[in-house]
């Protein structure tokens, strides 16, 4: 598949295209595939807070002192940042679809487009970004293929192998504090596994994102 050229942001109303989940990725590669980091649950729920590191790009999952998850994440670019702040998590969703991008279909034919360049009397269907938990409108963590250097449009994108174990450790109302470091960067968040560059190689057909395929290709989720 060739990798989809992202189009500039030109208003607010665009704002989900930081969301986006581009064609190239390493959907055949075993090494990216296999990828995982461990987690274990909670012993309170209401406990729970996430710290995201913006330099670091890694985000880190604790209850009290105690971390539940540590796992890298690819964020915004400079151009298009992650939001700091303070915030929390207030929508979950795990078959989530974006609104303005996605693919446009005629019978065997498959183009990834935006919405309002949808060729007239195509079909379209939005976007998989699987695991969606939604922190400030428009912004979410979400299943996506991930790059060892800032690459979204400013949406935190997770591995498939994690994104469902985040989804399962955060609840609507978990707090989140993303910065541009934080203080586990130094501990915790040092040397912290990350999956190989996810392209460009081997891509699902672009057939699978129309489909439920895509949010459920991952490994079983398992706990510590």
């Amino acid at each position: 598949m060739k990798k989809f050229l992202l189009l500039p942001v030109v208003s607010a109303s665009l704002a989900a295209v930081s969301c986006e989940t581009p064609s190239g990725g390493s959907g055949g590669s075993a090494r990216y595939a296999a990828f995982d980091v461990p987690a274990s649950k909670p012993t309170n729920p209401d406990k729970v807070r996430v710290k995201v590191s913006l330099k670091n790009q890694a985000a880190y999952v604790m209850e009290g002192s105690r971390p539940l998850l540590v796992m890298p994440v690819s964020v915004g670019t400079a151009r298009n940042p992650t939001p700091r702040g303070n915030f929390r998590i207030y929508l979950k969703k795990h078959k989530r679809r974006a609104n303005t991008h996605g693919y446009a279909y005629n019978g065997n034919s498959i183009v990834q487009t935006y919405l309002a360049r949808k060729p007239a009397g195509w079909k379209f269907k939005g976007t998989p970004m699987p695991y969606w938990c939604e922190f400030t409108p428009a912004y979410g963590f979400h299943t996506g293929w991930m790059k060892p250097y800032p690459c979204t449009y400013g949406c935190l994108r997770m591995h498939q192998n994690v994104a469902p174990k985040f989804f399962r450790l955060v609840q609507v109302g978990t707090p989140l504090n993303i910065s541009t470091t934080q203080p586990e960067d130094a501990t915790i968040g040092r040397n912290i596994p990350r999956p190989p560059d996810a392209g460009p190689l081997p891509d699902h057909p672009r057939s699978f994102y129309l489909g439920n395929g895509y949010f459920t290709n991952h490994k079983t989720p398992s706990y510590r």
